[in-house]
């Protein structure tokens, strides 16, 4: 149940990001941020392509050889690309996307309450070095986590099991990264919050599932704040009416 809420949840909040005019102009900045990254750093990925080729092997006179060589070479440009791509989303997250996504959070905060919740009186600077502090685990964290369980992939026979798990996990902290929002905003302790996404690791497999979905992954990727705090502020709620 708790997975098809998430899906759910990143969906409605791709459909309201796309029906409010400020959500639709950021999310669609975040998204073309990202696919200049993807393009430049895979660009220069490739350009460097044959250096890096010839590192690991040289191009060899047998004919049969030589068919394996052009595997090898199709197989380090996808690699590339795929690197790429992760180096390109998390440099944008981490330089542009922070201050992007904690403003379609306040805009989709204001559009459910009316209002706009903060523990703090930071200034805008001060306000913006918080995020960023906030960010930097969140996605370096992903990148930790694929980069220890694929290397479990290598040293295990289940290679194919441990390249899903990593796909897998990769979604829920990603899915993390956007219902932490508003907490991080109000200075919710660090512990507080990554004890919620224990505490509700299916949901966040669910919101997370359409990260996983190539092509349209970005795209999701783009709204996925709104949805996040829509969950969030829902939970609130939830809780807020029990305590009552």
């Amino acid at each position: 149940m708790e997975l098809l809420r998430g899906i759910k949840y990143n969906f409605k909040g791709l459909v309201l990001g796309i029906i409010t005019p400020k959500l639709l102009f950021l999310g669609l900045l975040r998204f073309f941020i990202v696919i200049f990254f993807s393009l430049v750093l895979s660009g220069v990925a490739l350009y460097w392509h044959q250096d890096i080729l010839n590192l690991i092997w040289t191009r060899p006179e047998s004919q049969w050889l030589f068919l394996a060589w052009k595997l090898v070479s199709w197989c380090l440009s996808l690699l590339l690309v795929i690197l790429s791509s992760f180096i390109a989303y998390f440099t944008a997250q981490i330089i542009f996307s922070v201050f992007i996504m904690d403003y379609m959070s306040v805009i989709t905060e204001q559009i459910i309450t009316g209002k706009t919740a903060s523990s703090s009186d930071l200034s805008f600077a001060a306000m913006f070095v918080h995020l960023l502090k906030q960010e930097i685990p969140r996605a370096v964290l992903p990148l930790i986590v694929i980069v220890f369980i694929s290397m479990a992939g290598f040293l295990t026979p289940f290679g194919s099991i441990i390249a899903i798990l990593s796909s897998l996990a990769a979604a829920v902290i990603l899915a993390w990264d956007n219902t932490d929002l508003i907490p991080a905003r109000r200075m919710v302790p660090f512990k507080k919050r990554f004890g919620l996404l224990k505490k509700n690791l299916l949901f966040h497999l669910g919101f997370g599932l359409w990260f996983l979905v190539p092509w349209l992954n970005i795209f999701f990727l783009s709204f996925a704040p709104v949805g996040g705090a829509l969950y969030y502020l829902e939970e609130e709620t939830i809780v807020t009416i029990k305590s009552e």
